[in-house]
């Protein structure tokens, strides 16, 4: 066609060539690679060509300068109907640059294939501890980018945007939970490195405790008897946290959430992250404008009540809880071809360095490590010879009240799940978060990391990857669910509606 039009044959066919993005993975780590499209008016206003198509999500849109290139162009004679006569010069267009990222496809696929088993959506973050390199980045469910790399149609983008299940959303980032009982990490560690308390500090739960006039209750109705440290985070004892949370106040648990990753941005290297909330005084008169009562600090000493957090800064938080106190900042490249030949990328910097105290750290691993490899609630994370330690999480999604008030409404109020983990114990090489979407209890996110762990060390060991059970193994999950608190008198510790409920 081109020959035919220099011979004024065909004068009037214009030969253009349009590259296209394709994604041979299809959903694969959707939200992670994002998609393209044309330019907005706002991409444009900042220096986007009118029609170009540029990254809109994900790593499209954060690497978007490296991996676009540079356009070419044409200085051309034409006549008077407009029709090219000849080419004066042209500049051809530079290809973009190829970028390396951190994720590793055997995990990626390990922790897609693990939801999918497990039967729920949700999000997992998977990272090295020690660098912040993200290895797995999930959040179900997906879509097909291809579907916008030619131009996505009104009836695939209306379907996309009016699905109930949102598809769209970065649950990774974007979505924010309360974090149930992962976050009694939290307050453990604020308790031991304040001073308040030691390893060896003994609470009596007689499967409840009174605080401020309400009495809250345990999630063993019996209670646990005498606790120490590690054996309430083996055994997630809420009178155990309440009675630290209540010696900390809401700052203290504030600041070293902080700490810990788990207030404001992780600084990952992507697009829209959202802001995770832990509670202070301060927080709750500037959005208020009224005070902190004392007992909403009961609350929140179990991950419930204000706390609202993102998978990313959960994965932070248990990551620098494996490493010792070194707050990494999660991220997704490593390495660009500038033309000739890979260079790592510049470093990510480490956001804070909190040297644990050796009583710190040997009471949290040995607590985590007795939840999965004891009597605890994580067993099923377990994997003999790897030294896996987690903690599991259940949280509401709306307070028994108001699940009354929804029934018939077709919404899903069923809990969601959490799972936080590391391995092995000693000099941890792997650690993540899996956040089961109305998973209902978090022992059941267990199952999802262990096939994760048993990928990674599969890789590592130049064997065979392993494939998932048929089903989940059996007498492994507890009798109830350990990560939910009861107020016997149905109301909140502030006279609210309350915002969790019942094993």
């Amino acid at each position: 066609i081109t020959a035919r039009r220099l011979d004024f044959e065909l004068p009037d066919v214009l030969v253009e060539e349009v590259h296209m993005r394709q994604y041979p993975t299809d959903a694969l780590a959707a939200h992670l690679f994002g998609y393209v499209g044309q330019a907005s008016d706002a991409q444009v206003r900042n220096g986007a060509r009118a029609g170009a198509v540029v990254g809109q999500s994900g790593v499209e849109r954060a690497y978007h300068s490296l991996l676009m290139g540079q356009d070419g162009e044409r200085h051309v004679v034409v006549n008077s109907l407009g029709r090219e006569i000849r080419t004066l010069d042209e500049v051809p267009p530079v290809e973009g640059r190829r970028v390396q990222l951190t994720i590793d496809y055997d995990l990626q696929k390990a922790t897609e294939d693990g939801f999918r088993h497990a039967g729920f959506n949700g999000a997992a973050l998977i990272m090295n501890p020690s660098n912040g390199e993200i290895l797995s980045f999930v959040s179900l469910p997906g879509y097909d980018p291809n579907s916008f790399a030619a131009g996505i149609d009104r009836t695939t983008w209306a379907a996309l945007n009016s699905d109930e299940l949102r598809p769209l959303q970065n649950r990774a980032i974007q979505g924010r939970y309360a974090p149930g009982s992962t976050f009694k990490l939290v307050v453990a560690t604020a308790a031991l490195e304040e001073g308040l308390i030691d390893s060896d500090y003994t609470v009596n739960c007689p499967g409840g405790a009174s605080f401020f006039g309400r009495y809250f209750q345990c999630h063993l109705r019996g209670g646990h008897g005498a606790l120490d440290m590690r054996h309430a985070i083996e055994q997630s004892c809420n009178v155990y946290f309440y009675t630290l949370g209540n010696m900390l106040g809401v700052d203290k648990i504030h600041e070293w959430a902080e700490k810990l990753g788990l207030v404001g941005l992780t600084g990952i290297d992507l697009p829209n992250e959202q802001e995770s909330i832990v509670p202070s005084t301060e927080w709750k008169r500037e959005t208020t404008g009224e005070r902190w009562y004392p007992g909403e600090t009961i609350s929140v000493s179990i991950g419930q009540g204000a706390v609202s957090v993102t998978p990313a800064s959960m994965a932070v938080m248990i990551s620098t809880i494996a490493n010792g106190g070194t707050r990494v900042t999660p991220h997704v490249i490593r390495a660009v071809d500038e033309g000739g030949g890979w260079k790592m990328a510049t470093p990510v910097g480490t956001a804070e360095r909190v040297a644990f105290r050796p009583e710190t750290l040997s009471a949290l691993h040995d607590g985590l490590w007795m939840a999965v490899n004891g009597a605890g609630t994580a067993r099923r994370a377990r994997i003999e010879g790897r030294d896996v330690a987690g903690k599991t999480g259940t949280a509401q999604v709306i307070s028994n009240r108001g699940r009354q008030a929804a029934r018939g409404s077709g919404r899903d109020l069923r809990d969601h799940g959490w799972f936080v983990f590391f391995a092995p114990k000693e000099n941890p090489q792997i650690a993540g978060v899996i956040f089961g979407e109305h998973g209902e209890h978090g022992y059941l996110g267990a199952p999802v990391a262990k096939h994760v762990i048993e990928t990674y060390f599969a890789k590592q060991e130049g064997r065979s990857l392993p494939t998932l059970e048929s089903a989940p193994a059996p007498n492994v999950a507890p009798e109830r669910d350990p990560d939910s608190i009861l107020f016997v008198d149905g109301s909140s510790t502030d006279g609210a509606t309350p915002t969790t409920g019942t094993y």
